[in-house]
C-alpha cells in the first residue's frame, strides 16, 4: 500500500480558513481529550496485565513441565526402604536429570502455610515426597509407573498435568478478555468522538449553512472535523499513554517471591506497544468522525 505523504502532511498541518468551522474549545474538545486518554490509560494497563499474564503461565507451566512428584505412602519402618527404591529406580529411568527426597524441614515449609509453623512432621504420617527433574526429552510416565508399583507399592507419580493444564487454559482465557477488553476500550473511545462530533456538528449549524452558501463542498468541512478530532485523540491518547507508562514503571520490581502483581509491566521489545495506543485512538477517532460528520452533513439541508 502506496502513502500519499504529501496528504499526510497537508492533514497534520491544516487550513487555517477549514480549523474555524470546529471550534477550538468547549466541552466536545475537553471531552475528546479526556476519553482518548482515559481509554488509553486503561488500554496500556490491560497490554501490561495481558503480558504479566502470559509470562506468568509460561513460567509456572514451564516448571511444572519440567519437574514431578513422587509421593510414597508407606508404613514408617518400609519408608526409608521404598525410599531408596524409588531413587534407585529413577537413577536408571531414561529422561530424568535427577531426584531427590525432600527433607523434614522442607516438607514442613509445603504444610507451614496450612498448618501453622509447628508441624508436628516427625509425629504425623506424612508421606514421603521426591521431587524429580526431567531431562528435555522426558520420560515415559506410564513406565514409570509400572515400575514404581513392582519396585515400591505406596509409590504414586504425579506429572503435574492436573495442574498445568488449568494453568494453560486460564491463561488463554484471560488473554482472550485482554483483547476483548481493548476492542471495547476502542469502541467506547469511537462512541464518545461520535457524540461529540455530532455535538460540534449541532452546535456550528450556522457556520456550516454559511460556508455552504459561499460554496464550500460538504468534503471540504468533514475534513476540517476529521482533522481536528484526530489530533485531539492523538493527543489525549499520548498523554494518558504517558501517564501509564509512567505508572508502571513505579510499580515494584519483578521478585521471585512477588507473584503476580510486581511483574505487570513490560520488558525489551514490549515497550514498543504502548506507542500504538495513542495511534489506535487517532485511528478510531479518524473513522468515527468521518462517519458522523458525513453521515450529519447529508441529513442536512
Amino acid at each position: 500500500m502506496n502513502i500519499d505523504w504529501t496528504k499526510v502532511t497537508e492533514f497534520f498541518a491544516g487550513d487555517t480558513q477549514a480549523d474555524k468551522v470546529v471550534p477550538p474549545t468547549g466541552y466536545t474538545a475537553w471531552l475528546t481529550l479526556f476519553s482518548a486518554g482515559a481509554m488509553a490509560f486503561l488500554a496500556v494497563f490491560v497490554l501490561a496485565f495481558s503480558f504479566a499474564t502470559g509470562k506468568l503461565a509460561e513460567h509456572w507451566g514451564a516448571d511444572l513441565s519440567r519437574s514431578s512428584t513422587i509421593k510414597i505412602s508407606a508404613p514408617q519402618d518400609q519408608l526409608d526402604s521404598q525410599t531408596a527404591a524409588v531413587l534407585k529406580v529413577l537413577e536408571t529411568t531414561p529422561g530424568v536429570a535427577g531426584a531427590r527426597a525432600l527433607t523434614d524441614d522442607e516438607q514442613r515449609a509445603l504444610l507451614e502455610p496450612w498448618f501453622g509453623p509447628d508441624v508436628p512432621v516427625d509425629a504425623l504420617p506424612i508421606p514421603r515426597l521426591i521431587e524429580v527433574i526431567e531431562s528435555s526429552a522426558g520420560f515415559d510416565s506410564d513406565g514409570l509407573r509400572l515400575r514404581l508399583s513392582a519396585e515400591a507399592p505406596g509409590a504414586t507419580l504425579d506429572d503435574h498435568t492436573r495442574w498445568r493444564q488449568p494453568l494453560i487454559k486460564a491463561a488463554n482465557r484471560l488473554r482472550f478478555f485482554g483483547w476483548m477488553s481493548l476492542l471495547l476500550i476502542a469502541a467506547s473511545v469511537g462512541a464518545i468522538i461520535t457524540l461529540a462530533a455530532n455535538a460540534a456538528l449541532v452546535a456550528n449549524k450556522q457556520v456550516i449553512d454559511v460556508l455552504r452558501l459561499v460554496g464550500a463542498r460538504d468534503t471540504y468541512i468533514v475534513h476540517a472535523f476529521v482533522r481536528r478530532f484526530t489530533l485531539r485523540a492523538l493527543t489525549g491518547g499520548a498523554v494518558g499513554m504517558l501517564l501509564a507508562s509512567f505508572a508502571i514503571l513505579l510499580l515494584p520490581t519483578p521478585q521471585a517471591e512477588g507473584g503476580f502483581l510486581t511483574d505487570l509491566g513490560f520488558v525489551g521489545a514490549q515497550w514498543l506497544w504502548p506507542l500504538i495506543v495513542p495511534l489506535l485512538a487517532g485511528c478510531v477517532a479518524f473513522v468515527a468522525t468521518r462517519i458522523a460528520a458525513t453521515r450529519i452533513l447529508r441529513e442536512t439541508p
